[in-house]
């Protein structure tokens, strides 16, 4: 792997094997090869011209949907934490947001210029280019219902306009334009009472808080929901809360939440997520998909 050339003077932050416990909500992974924090969109489309044609490249928010294996990635990470986070506010009830900005400040957004239709976002514990890219959900709301057009970043740098309809969406799965990165969008909501809206935020993440383990490293919702069941009940119905190897442990009070109650090594909490699967396949004849990202290099010991 060549590392990037700085003669295409880019300005953002690089750093070298860096360790991903540092930037995942689990508190765990392995070290990337290169992991860069662009200032600005056209810092970041400069970077990406930097890397070599076959550089693998990954991006990242706040890393609560991720998992790093032991042995690391071989590639670049891009980090969107602290860059493209403004919002814009657009003729009537559409937003320009950037990928950056975190979901729980958008529906802060939209309470504050009573627009209604985002109170979901406080629930997803990430930034808006991850909602954008899986389509991520909560309190039974979904991204791509309010997406109008997105700007995207592809491998060699150059910049696209889509059209929402460019995309094949559905549940946890967004389709299309490989090799290319959502950096901005626009959102349509409603006019309505923005008031209303911050207090059913609050409603909202009162449950959440009351219902979710939201104050211990996690990734969140680690499997999908099979079509017309939930996988905590599967998981929790299959004996498996409080299951651990290591300090990876099936949480007690939401079974479709991996803890890291310490050190966990993300091959732990991988033999976790595949012994969940497998018991739940034995015992209620269900397969259970991860919604988690689970990246990187294989050691021989998982072999």
């Amino acid at each position: 792997m060549m590392a990037a050339s700085n003669s295409m003077n880019f300005n953002g932050v690089l750093l070298l094997n860096e360790a991903m416990e540092k930037h995942t909500s689990w508190r765990s992974g392995g070290a990337v090869d290169q992991f860069y924090t662009p200032v600005d969109l056209h810092d970041l489309s400069l970077f990406i011209r930097s890397l070599p044609a076959d550089e693998q490249i990954m991006f990242i928010g706040l890393g609560s949907n991720l998992l790093v294996r032991d042995d690391g990635y071989r590639g670049t990470v891009i980090s969107l934490k602290g860059s493209l986070s403004d919002i814009e506010l657009l003729e009537g009830t559409k937003l320009r947001v950037g990928a950056g900005v975190s979901c729980a400040k958008l529906a802060r957004f939209c309470s504050r210029n009573n627009l209604i239709g985002g109170e979901f976002f406080a629930g997803i514990p990430g930034l808006v280019g991850g909602a954008l890219a899986m389509n991520a959900g909560a309190f039974g709301g979904e991204t791509w219902p309010v997406v109008s057009s997105v700007i995207t970043v592809n491998k060699q740098g150059d910049i696209h306009n889509r059209k929402a309809d460019d995309y094949e969406v559905s549940y946890r799965t967004v389709k299309g334009h490989e090799d290319e990165w959502f950096v901005s969008v626009d959102f349509e909501f409603e006019s309505g009472d923005g008031e209303a809206a911050a207090e059913r935020v609050k409603a909202l993440l009162k449950k959440r808080s009351e219902t979710q383990p939201t104050g211990l490293p996690s990734c969140g919702s680690v499997f999908k929901n099979p079509e017309g069941d939930h996988a905590a009940r599967l998981i929790e119905v299959s004996g498996l809360k409080g299951f651990a190897i290591g300090d990876a442990v099936v949480s007690e009070k939401h079974a479709n939440f991996i803890i890291n109650k310490g050190k966990a090594k993300p091959s732990e909490i991988e033999a976790v997520i595949k012994k969940v699967q497998q018991v739940v396949k034995e015992k209620q004849g269900v397969e259970l998909v991860t919604e988690v990202r689970i990246v990187g290099e294989l050691s021989s010991e998982s072999l």
